[in-house]
């Protein structure tokens, strides 16, 4: 592709011949985006299709740390391979979502100012580093785990129920702004809300026991999280 280009534009540079270089670079461009974006026939179950590319609209393509780091967990959940079974999937779904939180939670720790905001980031990375280890386990033991649902079935009730987990939570991210607080308080909180999503999704499908107590747990403590991000978003406008 580079001698190609090279190429090109040395054709550019006669006079005789700038009307069809103009053609044939355009329909290089063409020919290279298509090729971008087409699909990947081999590409994993992802939840009957989370569809990244509508995703990334909602996450935006700003230089934030915080968003790069929603992005790379999105991408590493989507590329997941889905067995089928409900307990098996939301474990091994939780655990990349709760690296997700972990990372940033050092991004706060590294950049943020704010005491709340940096000992929130400590606790959270604290209590998820807990629940991934809680996790393991148990998703090592579902592996054998018989199937129960229909991952590549838009319609199957938690496949819908977790891919509308993740599409609200791309498409609810907030503008970055500069203040690094600010960032970390408004897309922990809506990380926080499809945690909750996918955890109701657990309690109302799974069927293990340990793993819907945990599942329930997750919700009482980061909806009182939530409450907590919002307290501080409205003491704290004149950082937006």
């Amino acid at each position: 592709m580079k001698k190609s280009a090279f190429f090109l534009a040395a054709l550019c540079s006669g006079s005789l011949l700038v009307a069809s270089c103009n053609n044939d670079k355009t329909a290089e461009t063409t020919t290279t985006t298509t090729e971008t974006r087409a699909p990947d026939a081999n590409a994993s179950s992802d939840m009957a299709g989370m569809d990244q590319s509508n995703m990334a609209d909602g996450a935006m393509a700003g230089n934030s740390p915080l968003v790069a780091s929603i992005n790379e967990m999105m991408a590493k959940m989507d590329a997941m391979k889905m067995k089928g079974n409900t307990d098996h999937d939301f474990a091994h779904m939780m655990m990349e979502h709760h690296k997700g939180a972990i990372a940033m939670a050092d991004i706060e720790l590294r950049d943020g100012k704010d005491a709340t905001m940096r000992l929130m980031a400590e606790k959270i990375k604290t209590d998820q580093q807990k629940e991934i280890g809680e996790l393991e386990p148990i998703a090592e033991r579902l592996d054998a785990a018989p199937t129960n649902y229909k991952p590549m079935d838009p319609n199957d009730p938690f496949t819908a129920q977790m891919k509308t987990s993740m599409a609200t939570m791309m498409k609810g991210m907030p503008k970055p702004v500069a203040n690094p607080d600010m960032n970390f308080n408004m897309l922990m909180t809506v990380h926080h809300q499809s945690a909750m999503d996918m955890a109701k999704a657990e309690l109302t499908h799974g069927k293990d026991t340990k793993l819907k107590e945990m599942a329930q747990k997750m919700v009482d403590t980061q909806q009182k999280e939530i409450s907590a991000f919002k307290t501080w978003h409205a003491q704290n406008a004149d950082k937006m």
